[in-house]
């Protein structure tokens, strides 16, 4: 009898743990599985921040696939994916080459919504995966280098877009790592501008009161100017146009505004709402029965007007529910309904400080940090288990991972 082949497209947070999942529910030989991810690494998402102000290495943050599954259940494909076939059940891939499946898992993450603001998508750096947030480190050196020799302040004004979790997060590790690189690189660091916009009325605007003051106090204490309840009209390599007449000249705006689902999941031949795939409340896409998806590219309401954010708690907890479908669906059993059960956000704001609410608790300052340390080594605790979390802060190489255009 012929195996089953289960096809996972993508290797963040949801098709990683989903392949870690089945390799615990599956039977030996019961089903081969197929992990197809771009490049041969795997990165913390809630850590990029880290990588762009280069305050971690990339070993910190990016870990071999290879090194996280095991090879005797799952196979590793490392290819770029150009779209599915659901008639003939195949996903293609760049060079021509395709993989056949019988059940398929959509996980591929997210790209940049960038709302139709000139210059967006031509200037801005995108805070979107290990290779992005490279760009923007590298960017930061070049601009510093670049200063010693013609002087321009805009090289040392550095401007972050969105004052959400992701952008916070940006302006604490570059607050925190800008005058280490500074000294490095022989530029004063007392010329450096950070700024922060942000179209809300204030920084985690979703967040209480008390925990919006506090972020905005430490964002301050950084000397970090803050353009709240404004909207960026215009990028360009040399300016950030904003509203109100406000021109900021600078040569780095990074940008943590929104996302929106895979551009890849449009050309499927599956249903489609805003970008992205809608799945019923087993997490299978519309109408499919062995076509799964989660994450970021999946739409899951979670009432009639809202659906669910594009978040790792949300992928985390969908890869456990949607291993388990897959299983029971090949072995003919009740598939288990999804429910999101929210455990709490904590942002960093540098190495000491950070917000967060945890029920109707609510966290701050060097305990908030933390918690923050204690939910990361929790993901790589269910990655690899206690040696990962000793691998990640003990034992990783300081060899730079390499990264490629199409990445």
């Amino acid at each position: 009898m012929r195996k089953p082949k289960i096809v996972i497209l993508g290797a963040g947070y949801g098709g990683i743990i989903t392949s870690k999942k089945l390799e615990k529910l599956l039977k030996s030989g019961e089903a081969d599985v197929t992990l197809i991810n771009k490049h041969e690494y795997h990165y913390i998402t809630t850590q990029l921040h880290k990588t762009g102000a280069g305050t971690a290495v990339d070993r910190q943050i990016a870990m071999e696939i290879p090194d996280l599954i095991d090879p005797d259940k799952t196979t590793f494909k490392k290819a770029s994916v150009t779209g599915v076939d659901v008639q003939k059940q195949a996903v293609h891939l760049e060079g021509g080459e395709s993989v056949d499946y019988d059940y398929l898992l959509i996980a591929l993450g997210f790209d940049i919504e960038t709302f139709g603001i000139p210059g967006i998508k031509e200037h801005a750096f995108a805070i979107r995966s290990f290779r992005s947030t490279k760009a923007i480190y590298n960017q930061i050196i070049r601009q510093l280098s670049l200063y010693k020799e013609d002087k321009d302040p805009s090289r040392l004004t550095f401007v972050v877009a969105g004052g959400g979790f992701t952008g916070v997060e940006m302006l604490g590790e570059l607050a925190e790592g800008l005058p280490k690189l500074c000294k490095k690189y022989d530029v004063p660091f007392d010329e450096v501008k950070i700024v922060a916009v942000e179209a809300a009325a204030s920084v985690i605007p979703f967040f209480p009161k008390e925990s919006i003051q506090y972020t905005t106090e430490v964002l301050e204490n950084f000397n970090i100017q803050l353009h709240m309840s404004t909207k960026i009209l215009e990028c360009t390599p040399e300016k950030v146009v904003l509203e109100n007449d406000i021109e900021i000249p600078t040569r780095t705006l990074i940008w943590s505004c929104g996302v929106k689902g895979n551009p890849i999941v449009q050309d499927c031949g599956l249903p489609v709402i805003k970008n992205k795939l809608p799945v019923d409340s087993f997490l299978r896409v519309q109408d499919m029965k062995n076509i799964f998806s989660i994450g970021d590219c999946s739409l899951f309401m979670k009432d009639e007007k809202n659906a669910l954010p594009p978040t790792a708690q949300v992928a985390l907890q969908e890869a456990d529910v949607c291993a388990k479908n897959i299983v029971a669906t090949i072995r003919g059993g009740s598939l288990k309904a999804f429910e999101y059960h929210h455990k709490g956000s904590v942002a960093s704001i540098g190495t000491f400080a950070a917000v967060g609410k945890v029920g109707s608790f609510r966290l701050s300052g060097l305990f908030g940090a933390f918690m923050k340390q204690v939910i990361e080594a929790r993901y790589l605790l269910n990655l690899g288990g206690p040696s990962l979390i000793i691998k990640q802060h003990f034992g990783f190489s300081k060899e730079p991972v390499k990264v490629t255009a199409n990445q």
